[in-house]
């Protein structure tokens, strides 16, 4: 029976908007995590079937299909195709089931997957200046013109009980861990430094290192003039990308390569989509029950930091240990790069777990319209 592992794993820096990233197209930032991904796992660009990239906004520089035009932009080979889908913020996890299903069903033997998005050149809500998205069999359905992730964000809050000093606590933790993470290097192998015409990103531009609770406790509520959910306790808005080069142990050995992880199981969910948010308590529990593992069996999880009350809902539900979730830091510390963001997640956890010996880690993050996904990756590189 085919296998899909995981050979080697990159990412860029995540750039702030209107930072150090904010000029570079991101096509050619696409390109330049191809080419390092390539680079490092020594092998002939020819040997790649595919380039499956998430990208959330498909419109002005991310339109006509980012992951092709990445391809020809980074030189490789005109027989290397590419194909570019949105599954919202999960777009790049997505890639990766796709990738992993294709290679054990024996479609592809190679394959990359990945994301990119440039927040700053394309910004958030740009798909919706043409047209109505929603259409109005949705709006009728749901008694609503719009959906809010704010606005669900805050929902959770008081379903559970989050106070906005729980919640700003849990920022603070988060750029915590993020710097601590970062001046120990513990993402000097998954970086690529990018040099475009802002200067070069060598590291993740967003970590506040002078933030305190009272500062996080001055910011003014985005969402509900008496709430809780604030831009401090929140994902930043970002550049980013990120890339996995996906095959089988069979060809890998054939390649010299030494695989990471196996991807163990995955999942995806929907769940109410005014909330929005919550489906990631139910895709970790369908991911949990594919894979015949329990909560205490995952050393590590990577929950996306969309929002703090997010993860925080997700811990109360699930019962994992607080210490295993977001290690590094997350979305509030570095920033979501939307379609970039669930292989940056990966490519965290994946080094992670090889730096630490963890068999089992475990991602899910949440996506719009009320959906989630959930995967579970096996340690093979200790």
């Amino acid at each position: 029976m085919r296998d899909a592992v995981i050979v080697e794993a990159v990412r860029t820096p995540i750039g702030r908007r209107h930072g150090t990233l904010k000029d570079l197209h991101p096509v050619d930032l696409a390109s330049d995590v191809l080419n390092a991904l390539i680079q490092r796992a020594g092998i002939e660009p020819s040997v790649v079937e595919d380039v499956i990239f998430g990208c959330v906004t498909q419109i002005g520089d991310q339109s006509t299909n980012v992951a092709r035009l990445a391809v020809l932009a980074a030189g490789l080979p005109e027989s290397v195709p590419g194909v570019t889908l949105d599954r919202a913020c999960g777009s790049s996890q997505q890639a990766l089931s796709f990738a992993a299903a294709s290679v054990m069903a024996g479609h592809y033997d190679l394959v990359v997957a990945g994301g990119v998005e440039s927040m700053s050149r394309v910004p958030l809500g740009s798909a919706r200046t043409v047209g109505e998205p929603f259409g109005p069999r949705v709006r009728e359905r749901y008694q609503r013109d719009s959906f809010s992730q704010g606005e669900g964000a805050e929902a959770i809050a008081r379903t559970w009980g989050l106070s906005r000093t729980r919640l700003d606590e849990f920022a603070l933790e988060s750029h915590q861990r993020a710097m601590t993470a970062t001046d120990a290097g513990a993402f000097a192998g998954q970086l690529v430094p990018i040099t475009g015409p802002g200067g070069t990103l060598s590291a993740d531009e967003g970590i506040r290192r002078d933030t305190t609770l009272e500062k996080l406790a001055s910011l003014k509520p985005a969402f509900a003039e008496d709430g809780v959910i604030h831009a401090g306790n929140s994902s930043q808005i970002s550049d980013g990308c990120a890339a996995m080069l996906v095959t089988t142990s069979e060809r890998a050995a054939e390649l010299g390569l030494h695989p990471i992880a196996r991807f163990h199981s995955g999942a995806v969910a929907g769940d109410d989509p005014v909330t929005m948010l919550t489906a990631p308590i139910p895709a970790t529990a369908k991911v949990l029950a594919r894979a015949g593992l329990s909560i205490d069996d995952i050393g590590v999880f990577e929950v996306n930091e969309a929002f703090a009350s997010v993860p925080m809902a997700w811990e109360i539900e699930t019962g994992a240990a607080h210490e295993r979730v977001n290690p590094l830091g997350g979305a509030i510390a570095v920033g979501h790069p939307l379609g970039a963001s669930g292989a940056i997640l990966m490519t965290r956890m994946v080094h992670h777990m090889r730096d630490h010996g963890i068999r089992y880690g475990l991602q899910t993050m949440c996506e719009a319209g009320g959906m989630a996904n959930a995967t579970i990756v096996e340690l093979l590189d200790a």
